[in-house]
C-alpha cells in the first residue's frame, strides 16, 4: 500500500477527521494545481528515474517555495529512497516524496505543535506585521477557545495602528468575548496590565494579546515587544505561555525574514501561517519548520470562523497528493 493511501487511511471513519482532512484538501487547492500538475506533467515526460527527472523536480520544489535547505535534503533524501527501494518508474515518486515530506516536518519535536496550554490561565502573545491578518487570526482562535467550552479575554495591545483597536472589537462583539483596550495611542505594556488583571479577577481561561506590527523601526518595535513580554511575566510568572507570529503564506520566501526579524526579538514559541489557501507556493510551511526550526501551529484554509486548522503535517501533506492518490486508484481501477 502506496504511503499516500495509508495517510488517506488515516482520516477515514470519524467525521470530524474527515471534515478537516476535507479542509486541508480544499484550502492547499491553488498550490495543488499549481504543484501536482506539474509534478503529473514531469511524470508523464519521463518514463524512468533519472538524473534529469531529479533536476526537474528539484526546480518545482524550489517554485513551490519549500525552500533552497529543504529541496537540498529532500533530494538527498529521495535518492537514497529511490535507490533503496529500486523505484523505477516515476509514478512511483509521488509516494515517496509525500513520505519524506512527513518526515522532515515530523523531525525531532512533533509534540510542540499543541498549544501550551495551562490549568490556571493561559496568555497567548501574538505578534506579527500590519496587514498579515493578526486581528482576523485573534478573533477566529477566540472562537475556536469559546466553542471548547474556555472563557476568553482579548487584549488590544496594537494601539498606534488607526482602526486597530476598533477590529479587534468587532471581532470580539462577533465572537462574544470581551475586549481590555484604551484609548488609541496609550503604552501596550499598560493594557497588557490591565488586561492580566482584569483575567485573573474574572477566572478566565485564556487571554490573548495583540500587539504592533510596525517594522518601519524595527529598534522600536523589538523594544517595546520585550516591555510588554516582561509586564505580563511581572503579574504572572510564566506567561506568556505562547508567542505566536502570524504570517502571510501569499508573501512566500518574505514571510521567511519577517520570522527570522521576530524571532530575534521575542521568544517565538509557533508560527500561525494565514491565507494558505490563496497562495500557490504552500511549500513555504516545510520552509519556515526546516530552517528556523518553529513549529507551524495553525494555518489559515478560508474565510469563515472555523477554518483556522490546528496544522497537522499529514494532512497538509495528504492535501498537497491528494490528486495523486486520485490518480494511483483510477490506475488501480483500470488494472483488475
Amino acid at each position: 500500500m502506496s504511503f499516500l493511501k495509508k495517510l488517506k487511511n488515516k482520516f477515514t471513519g470519524t467525521a470530524a477527521e474527515e471534515q478537516t482532512a476535507e479542509k486541508y484538501e480544499k484550502g492547499l487547492e491553488k498550490t495543488r494545481t499549481s504543484f501536482t500538475s506539474k509534478i503529473n506533467d514531469l511524470v508523464a515526460k519521463y518514463r524512468k528515474v533519472d538524473e534529469d527527472f531529479f533536476e526537474e523536480l528539484e526546480e518545482l520544489l524550489l517554485q513551490a517555495d519549500v525552500g533552497f535547505e529543504t529541496v537540498m535534503e529532500l533530494m538527498d533524501e529521495l535518492r537514497f529512497e529511490v535507490q533503496r527501494k529500486n523505484v523505477k518508474d516515476t509514478s512511483e515518486v509521488q509516494s515517496v516524496i509525500s513520505e519524506k515530506l512527513v518526515e522532515i516536518y515530523e523531525a525531532g519535536e512533533q509534540e510542540t505543535q499543541e498549544l501550551n496550554m495551562q490549568e490556571g490561565l493561559t496568555v497567548i502573545l501574538f505578534v506579527g506585521v500590519n496587514g498579515v491578518g493578526k486581528t482576523t487570526t485573534i478573533g477566529k482562535l477566540a472562537h475556536r477557545f469559546k466553542e471548547e467550552g474556555r472563557s476568553v479575554l482579548l487584549a488590544a495591545g496594537d494601539t498606534f495602528r488607526a482602526g486597530a483597536i476598533e477590529q479587534l472589537d468587532e471581532w470580539g462583539r462577533r465572537v462574544g468575548v470581551d475586549v481590555i483596550k484604551q484609548a488609541a495611542g496609550s503604552d501596550p505594556a499598560a493594557v497588557m496590565y490591565d488586561a492580566i488583571r482584569s483575567a485573573k479577577s474574572r477566572q478566565a481561561d485564556v487571554l490573548i494579546c495583540d500587539t504592533a506590527g510596525r517594522l518601519q523601526n524595527k529598534v522600536n518595535l523589538m523594544n517595546e515587544l520585550q516591555k510588554v513580554h516582561r509586564v505580563i511575566g511581572r503579574e504572572l510568572p510564566g506567561a506568556p505561555h505562547e508567542v505566536l507570529l502570524a504570517l502571510d503564506a501569499t508573501t512566500g520566501q518574505n514571510a521567511l525574514i519577517q520570522a527570522q526579524t521576530f524571532k530575534e526579538a521575542t521568544d517565538v514559541t509557533g508560527i500561525v501561517l494565514t491565507k494558505l489557501d490563496g497562495t500557490a507556493k504552500g511549500g513555504i510551511v516545510l520552509a519556515i519548520r526546516n530552517k528556523l526550526k518553529i513549529p507551524v501551529k495553525f494555518v489559515g484554509l478560508g474565510e469563515k470562523m472555523d477554518d483556522l486548522q490546528p496544522f497537522d503535517p499529514q494532512k497538509y501533506v495528504y492535501g498537497l497528493f491528494a490528486e495523486g492518490l486520485q490518480t494511483e486508484e483510477q490506475q488501480e481501477e483500470s488494472d483488475k
